[in-house]
C-alpha cells in the first residue's frame, strides 16, 4: 500500500487575536498564501505537480469566505490549473485537511497534495458566521431541549467528573508556557516558522508564550465561565476552576503541509519528515463536547493494532488544561510523553490552523529522539475529534 509521506509542514507565528496583535491587518488570504508559497519554495517542487489543495477554516465568512483555499492558491502564484477546496471541522479543520490529503495519496487519487489551515480570529470573531440566526433548527432543539453549552462549561464538567483540582490545572498551564519557551529556542522548531511582514515589521515569533508566568499569577485568576444558570443546571460543578490562564488563547495564524506518495518522493529526490499511517474521526457527547479525543485515540490504536505503550509521544490540543489531564488520566498516558514542547495554552489556538503546530512539533520531537510513533488528536466543537498516527523513521 502507498504510504502518505510528509515532506514539510510550515506555519506562521501565532499572534494574539486582537487589534493589537502582531498579525493584525494581514489579510487571511495573504497569511495563508505565504505558507503555500513557502511549502513549494522549501521543497523545490513545482506547484504544477500539486493535485489538490485542501484548506481548513472554521469561519469561512467575511475575509475568509468565497473558498479561501482557491483565493490563497491564486494569491500564492500557483498555476491556475491547481484546484483547491475549503473544509470546516471546527478546531480539527487543519488536521482533517491532512487526513483528506493523505487519504487521497494512499488511495492513489493524488500523487501530491497540500493541506493547510487558516484562522484570523482578531478579524473574523467566533460566531460571526451565525449572523444572529438560529443555526440548529426545530428538530435539533427537540432532541436537546435544554440546549448545548459553551466549551468553557464543558471544560468545567470534565474537571469535575475527573476530579481535577484547580491547582493541577494551573500547574499544568505553567508547564505549557515553560515547555513552549524552551522549545521555541531550538533551531529545529524555528525552522518550521514562516516569517510574516506586517506594516514594515517582521513577525517571526509566537506572541502568546509567557516565560515569566508564575503559579501564583495563574492561581489568582477568577473562573471565566461561571453563571448562575449553568451552576443550577450542573450542580455537580461544586467548584468552578476554568480560567483564562488554564484555557487556550484566541489567536491568528496559518500553516500548510506538503504530502506526497512514497514513489513521488523517491523519484524526485524529496526528503521525508515522516508518514501519516492511520486515521480516526469520532463523534461524542455534545455536552461533554471535548472528551472525543479519548475515543478517537482508542479507535486509532485499535485500527493500527497498537497500544498506549507503543506510542512514543502524544500531541493533545490544549483547548483547556482539563481536557489534557482527563485524557492522560483516562488512557494512562505519562505526562513526560504528552505535549512535551508545550501547547495551545501557551502558543494560542487559531482554530482552523491550530493543528499545524501539533504536527510540526510531533514530527520534530520524534526526529530529535531518533524516530518513533506519535499520536496527534484534537477535540472539536459539537463533540467530535480527529486522531492521526504519525511515524518518523531514523534516517
Amino acid at each position: 500500500m502507498t504510504r502518505a509521506a510528509v515532506v514539510d509542514v510550515v506555519r506562521t507565528p501565532f499572534a494574539k487575536g486582537r487589534e493589537s496583535g502582531s498579525l493584525a491587518g494581514v489579510h487571511p488570504v495573504d497569511l495563508l498564501a505565504r505558507c503555500l508559497t513557502a511549502i513549494v519554495e522549501r521543497s523545490g517542487i513545482a506547484a504544477e505537480y500539486i493535485d489538490d489543495v485542501i484548506i481548513g477554516c472554521s469561519l469561512p465568512v467575511a475575509e475568509q469566505s468565497g473558498n479561501i483555499a482557491r483565493n490563497a492558491v491564486l494569491a500564492a502564484g500557483y498555476p491556475e490549473t491547481v484546484p483547491a477546496v475549503s473544509i470546516d471541522r471546527k478546531c480539527g479543520s487543519f488536521q482533517q485537511s491532512m487526513h483528506f490529503a493523505a487519504q487521497g495519496i494512499i488511495s492513489g487519487a493524488y500523487d501530491v497534495a497540500v493541506a493547510g489551515g487558516v484562522e484570523v480570529m482578531g478579524l473574523v470573531p467566533m460566531k460571526a458566521n451565525r449572523m444572529g440566526k438560529d443555526e440548529k433548527g426545530p428538530s435539533f432543539h427537540r432532541r436537546y431541549p435544554a440546549g448545548l453549552i459553551s466549551q468553557g462549561v464543558s471544560a468545567e464538567l470534565i474537571a469535575s467528573r475527573y476530579n481535577i483540582l484547580r491547582q493541577q490545572l494551573d500547574e499544568y498551564s505553567l508547564r505549557s508556557h515553560q515547555l513552549a519557551d524552551g522549545a521555541m529556542k531550538t533551531t529545529s522548531k524555528i525552522a518550521s516558522m514562516v516569517a510574516i511582514e506586517n506594516s514594515g515589521r517582521i513577525v517571526e515569533s509566537d506572541e502568546g508564550i509567557r516565560p515569566t508566568s508564575t503559579f501564583e499569577a495563574l492561581s489568582s485568576l477568577r473562573p471565566a465561565f461561571y453563571s448562575h444558570e449553568m451552576a443550577e443546571r450542573f450542580p455537580e460543578i461544586e467548584e468552578w476552576r476554568i480560567t483564562a490562564g488554564n484555557s487556550s488563547q484566541i489567536s491568528d495564524g496559518a500553516g500548510a503541509g506538503l504530502i506526497v506518495s512514497e514513489d513521488f518522493a523517491r523519484e524526485n529526490g524529496l526528503s521525508v519528515k515522516g508518514y501519516l499511517s492511520n486515521f480516526s474521526v469520532v463523534g461524542d457527547d455534545p455536552i461533554m463536547m471535548l472528551t472525543g479525543v479519548i475515543p478517537a485515540t482508542r479507535k486509532l490504536l485499535e485500527r493500527s493494532g497498537l497500544e498506549i505503550m507503543d506510542i512514543d509521544l502524544f500531541e493533545v490540543n490544549e483547548a483547556f488544561a482539563s481536557v489534557v489531564l482527563a485524557y492522560a488520566k483516562e488512557l494512562e498516558v505519562p505526562l513526560d510523553r504528552l505535549n512535551v514542547s508545550g501547547g495551545a495554552i501557551a502558543y494560542g489556538h487559531p482554530v482552523g490552523a491550530s493543528g499545524v503546530r501539533l504536527f510540526t512539533q510531533i514530527l520534530d520531537d520524534l526526529a530529535q529522539r531518533g524516530g518513533g510513533r506519535g499520536v496527534v488528536t484534537m477535540c472539536e466543537s459539537g463533540g467530535m475529534a480527529n486522531a492521526t498516527l504519525v511515524e518518523v523513521t531514523d534516517g
